[in-house]
Order: C-alpha cells, then sequence, then structure tokens
C-alpha cells in the first residue's frame, strides 16, 4: 500500500513540475505548417515547390509561408535568403491574423548558382523554419 501512495504522490509531483514548467510565451508562439519556394503564386497559394531548379528558367523565385499565430495580434516574421551560406537578401513581413498567408521574392540574376536557403524567423530571431534548394 506504501508503494502504491508514494507512485501516486511521484506522478502528482511530476504532473505539477511539468505544468508549472509551461511558460505563457510558450502559447504564443508563431508555428508554420507550410512553406515552399515556388516558380509562381496563384490565389494565395505556390503553384510548385523547388528543390532543383536552372537559374536561367525562371527570373523570380518566391518563399510562400503559411503561418499560424495564436491570436488576430498582429506580428512580423522575416525570409531571410542565403545563397552559399551568405545572407543575400532579407524581407521583414507582417502577420496580420490568427492564419495568415505571405511571401517574399527573390529576382534571378546571371550567376546565382549554388546552395540555397531561405529561413522564416521570429521578431527574436528564432528559426521557426527553412527550406532549401539548389540553382544550377
Amino acid at each position: 500500500m506504501k508503494f502504491h501512495r508514494y507512485c501516486f504522490a511521484a506522478g502528482m509531483t511530476l504532473f505539477f513540475l511539468s505544468s508549472a514548467g509551461t511558460s505563457p510565451a510558450a502559447e504564443e508562439l508563431l508555428t508554420i505548417p507550410e512553406m515552399a519556394v515556388t516558380t509562381r503564386i496563384v490565389k494565395r497559394n505556390p503553384i510548385d515547390s523547388v528543390r532543383r531548379i536552372s537559374a536561367s528558367s525562371e527570373k523570380t523565385l518566391y518563399c510562400f509561408t503559411r503561418v499560424n499565430a495564436p491570436d488576430d495580434e498582429e506580428r512580423r516574421i522575416s525570409h531571410i535568403w542565403y545563397r552559399n551560406g551568405e545572407t543575400v537578401a532579407e524581407y521583414e513581413l507582417p502577420v496580420r491574423g490568427s492564419r495568415w498567408r505571405t511571401f517574399s521574392k527573390k529576382v534571378i540574376e546571371k550567376g546565382m548558382r549554388g546552395a540555397w536557403r531561405v529561413e522564416a524567423v521570429d521578431e527574436e530571431g528564432n528559426l521557426l523554419k527553412a527550406v532549401e534548394f539548389t540553382m544550377n
């Protein structure tokens, strides 16, 4: 009988400790259920998801991002575009609702071959999601 009371007490202690560790800030986090580099956006949605592309085939690429927020309070995210590990562009984008779609675009110029990555970060600089692609 003592063993069962001990297990119950230990379980309740763990429950309260884990509940106490949840901060209100954790509930206010933005999440990104969908992010894609695409050649075009039609009716507010990406038409494809680029993984490998020729620099001569497209003049512009878009980074589409679907954002979920805990409320309708306005926030901001940034898209940071990297080529071969170096920052080439940064765009600040508003998030004005609990379910929001946004995008940034990058004009493709001659000689932009390499390994690319686009990161979505919140206002504090926390990485929310990243996508990678290669430009030949």
